[in-house]
């Protein structure tokens, strides 16, 4: 292979709790590889708990990378991920082993695996300033109100307290594009990489019963302690990083507006649309190869027929 062959890469996505951290380990160890995380949460310091980041156990088994070197304070973007990423890949390859791309976030993934311009158009500082100043005396509603009446679509992808992002998207509607496209429309493949994916997934029932269980058990870890630290850190939902699953859901219970059981609650049906959401997204990759784990007696078996099927495409 010479240094301006693709990249091979084993992709391993998925909705969240099908298992993919147990199978990026397996295939890692198998196939001589170290993980590349393609996770939005994960990759937060401080953020351990509700991000199911891989343990201290298995960190050292398996080397993982992008995972906890973002502070949650910091503005972080698909555009970051694909530079770290990349980064990350190049340095994995030059010791001529495998990058295991693992994780459930599709706009990461995208960025990573194809070749996207992200938008960027002339910064506009009296614009920037003008609906920074909008959001601070009318709220984060009233900019995002602004964002629906010009571009609906957009509006409906960006959450209303995700002040940066509204901001960027008015920006790139000043400087002449009348329709921001998202990143999922985009298919021209980076030819930098020549990736096999790996879909897991498992019965709805199974799965959705695995979200439930796990975030009792993450509250039962400490979510609620994990989530207070870091709001005494200066953390809020005015933070993209404050926006997850699981993290979000309960700034309402620490401010005595619900109780922690409505708050569970509201994770675990928040979680399972995630998952919904996660497999429409990645069922339009036309080369993913699904691995059902609820078809296998048990997880050594889907394994197994994961080892087998990538041994007959690699």
């Amino acid at each position: 292979m010479t240094n301006n062959d693709p990249i091979r890469l084993l992709v391993i996505a998925g909705p969240t709790a099908a298992g993919k951290t147990a199978f990026a380990l397996e295939a890692a160890k198998r196939y001589d590889g170290e993980i590349v995380s393609c996770d939005s949460m994960q990759i937060y310091r401080f953020m351990d708990i509700g991000s199911a980041k891989p343990t201290i156990s298995e960190r050292r088994e398996v080397p993982h990378h992008l995972v906890d070197c973002i502070d949650p304070g910091q503005p972080f973007s698909a555009a970051m991920y694909r530079e770290l990423a990349s980064a990350a890949i190049e340095d994995i390859h030059s010791r001529g082993k495998l990058p295991v791309i693992c994780g459930g976030t599709g706009l990461y993934l995208n960025a990573l695996l194809y070749d996207m311009d992200f938008g960027v158009s002339p910064e506009n500082p009296a614009l920037r300033e003008k609906l920074e100043k909008l959001a601070d005396e009318e709220g984060p509603q009233a900019l995002h109100e602004l964002l629906q009446r010009q571009d609906p679509r957009a509006a409906q992808r960006i959450h209303p307290n995700n002040v940066k992002k509204v901001i960027r998207a008015l920006e790139r509607l000043e400087g002449g594009e009348d329709d921001l496209r998202e990143f999922a429309d985009v298919r021209r493949e980076n030819p930098r990489y020549a990736p096999v994916l790996i879909g897991l997934t498992r019965d709805r029932a199974e799965l959705y019963d695995r979200i439930d269980r796990r975030v009792l058990q993450m509250v039962e870890q400490g979510l609620v302690e994990e989530v207070r630290r870091l709001q005494e850190m200066g953390l809020s939902e005015n933070n993209i990083s404050m926006l997850g699953i699981g993290y979000k859901e309960l700034l309402p219970f620490l401010r005595g507006e619900c109780t922690l059981d409505e708050a569970t609650k509201t994770i675990q049906k928040n979680t399972r649309h995630l998952a919904k959401r996660q497999l429409t997204w990645f069922r339009r990759y036309a080369t993913i190869h699904w691995v059902n784990i609820s078809e296998h007696e048990n997880e050594e078996q889907a394994l197994e027929a994961m080892f087998s099927w990538l041994e007959r495409n690699r």
